[in-house]
């Protein structure tokens, strides 16, 4: 509910304050006196965009705050998930700059005209005769019978399984074009792979073949030095073994006559000992050197294999060839698997369908169901103003497509006058019959939902007499259960509000000012009086305007 609004240097206004309460309120003034203004200057509360030509001082910053009592409107979560302090008291404040920007706060927090605009959403719902087009939009027709039918649950939960409904059939989209691009290359990848895994490539193999080819390819020299070092080492007279077996006897010989001469024993027998081995070793290594041209041959083919995969694949080892035939594998097993994969994910696909398709049949039988209860509720309502031969007929139909708050196509259509055709409603009925439709059904919906705040903007226009005072009766009730803030020019409809409050324009040091104050009872009477028979007011007009507050 708005509990205040306060402007500051917007427009006409230089500055004003009011106080709002609950139930009706009216606002009234003549043509141009500011009416406008004030929804303008509500609408930069509610989050619209802002001009730094509405400036009344474009030397000064304009400043307009509107308080709200938000207790009952559920909005906790709202305030946890923007990161906004909760207040039972809610203060909304927008500052336009003379440079022209703008800054928004809720609770002295600032905040984005999203934020602002989602908020205002659920706190105030300001009416104009535009806005009467929105009878034809299908989504706020389907709304209404919602609204009756208490439907918000179920479509909340439908719109939950049709976001993972979505995203699973994207998926399983990405799946099916990724499969088809894998196919294009499957036969030349699986070329590929085939070719890498009958090599049966082992990874260090290629240093090995490198190193026993350049064994093989020298073997004469290797023979030829192994022999001859084998003779330096065995030959009986100047051998080196048989050398080191004289040294080894001299110093063994001498060893007990002193220490050294028995370490200097020692090292040489050790010498000795270690030139045996080694000496073994030459012996065998020179007796198993051989050449076989067949095993050269087919470690040279073998090279030469890793040497063309290698060229072919631009890598230069084998480690690099296996990493890729690893690569190749998972791209041939996606495609010879993807079927499966594709499988699954249209299972899941189907069934995740399945759930909502029966959430968007419920939803379909409930609005089927209300129908009938809000034609009858609509044209009861609407011959009480005026329009006792109007018939509405809803065409429902449930569709294959998914949207997004079910399965349904809705079509409103409306005769206006006792046997004419059905025809749309925007196209059927004029300017006021659809501000007397669209209060219906406002008026319908406000005992099926918590609605915030909603402003009538002139929504009498084109009604008078009787049919306003049916309207007046109409908003009377919904002020019952929510506050409803009316700026009218019918008497019949300003004599029922509990407050009463006056657009005017006050000259003051020749400065045109817009003002907006709450009249008194005595104020008022003369305000209503004005209005049912002018500036000139007679003694009559008083009467009848104290015989309407009455």
């Amino acid at each position: 509910m708005l509990t205040h609004l306060s402007i500051k240097n917007y427009a006409l206004i230089e500055s004003l304050a009011v106080n709002f309460k609950d139930q009706l309120s009216i606002i009234t003034g003549e043509t141009g006196a500011g009416k406008s203004i004030l929804l303008g200057a509500l609408g930069l509360v509610l989050g619209k965009r802002a001009e730094s030509s509405t400036l009344k001082d474009s030397l000064q910053k304009c400043i307009i705050e509107g308080q709200f009592s938000i207790s009952k409107y559920n909005l906790e979560t709202f305030f946890e998930q923007n990161d906004i302090d909760f207040e039972a008291e809610t203060i909304i404040r927008r500052e336009i700059l003379p440079s022209g920007k703008s800054r928004a706060f809720i609770n002295d927090t600032p905040t984005t005209l999203q934020v602002l605009n989602n908020l205002s959403e659920k706190l105030i719902d300001v009416h104009s005769q535009h806005q009467t087009m929105q009878l034809s939009d299908a989504s706020f027709q389907f709304q209404i019978l919602d609204a009756l039918e208490n439907n918000f649950a179920k479509i909340e939960s439908y719109k939950r399984g049709l976001t993972l409904y979505t995203k699973l059939v994207k998926e399983l989209n990405a799946l099916k074009q990724e499969q088809a691009k894998e196919k294009e290359q499957y036969e030349y990848n699986l070329h590929l792979f085939e070719e890498l895994q009958s090599a049966k490539l082992k990874e260090g193999e290629q240093e090995e073949i490198e190193q026993t080819l350049d064994k093989l390819n020298n073997i004469e020299e290797i023979k030829i030095n192994l022999s001859e070092a084998q003779s330096m080492a065995v030959n009986e007279e100047i051998g080196l073994q048989s050398m080191l077996n004289a040294l080894t006897n001299n110093f063994n010989k001498i060893s007990p006559f002193s220490s050294d001469y028995k370490e200097l024993y020692e090292r040489v027998l050790s010498l000795k000992i270690e030139f045996d081995d080694i000496t073994s070793e030459i012996e065998d290594a020179n007796e198993n050197v051989s050449f076989d041209g067949s095993e050269l041959e087919k470690l040279n083919d073998r090279l030469q294999l890793i040497y063309n995969l290698q060229k072919k694949h631009v890598v230069d080892s084998v480690k690099s060839l296996l990493e890729l035939q690893q690569t190749l594998s998972v791209k041939v097993d996606a495609v010879q698997n993807s079927s499966t994969i594709i499988k699954e994910k249209e299972n899941e696909v189907a069934e995740v369908a399945k759930k909502i398709d029966v959430l968007a049949n419920k939803i379909f039988e409930k609005r089927v169901k209300a129908i009938p209860v809000l034609v009858r509720k609509l044209e009861k309502m609407l011959s009480n103003l005026g329009m006792e031969n109007t018939r509405f007929k809803f065409d429902i139909q449930h569709s294959t497509s998914y949207f997004k708050n079910g399965k349904d196509e809705l079509q409103l259509l409306i005769s206006a006058n006792k046997g004419a055709n059905f025809g749309e409603l925007k196209k059927v009925a004029s300017g006021g019959e659809l501000s007397r439709i669209m209060l219906s059904v406002k008026s319908i919906l406000s005992t099926y939902l918590k609605l915030p705040t909603i402003i009538f903007d002139e929504i009498d226009t084109g009604v008078s007499g009787d049919v306003s005072q049916k309207m007046a009766d109409i908003m009377q009730q919904m002020s019952k259960n929510m506050q409803v803030i009316t700026i009218t020019h019918l008497p019949q409809i300003a004599a029922k509000g509990q407050q009463h409050y006056k657009v005017y324009k006050q000259d003051i040091s020749n400065n045109i000012v817009t003002q907006l104050k709450q009249l008194s009872e005595s104020e008022r009477i003369t305000e209503i009086a004005e209005m049912l028979g002018g500036k000139n007011v007679t003694s009559t007009a008083i009467e009848h305007a104290k015989e309407l507050l009455s």
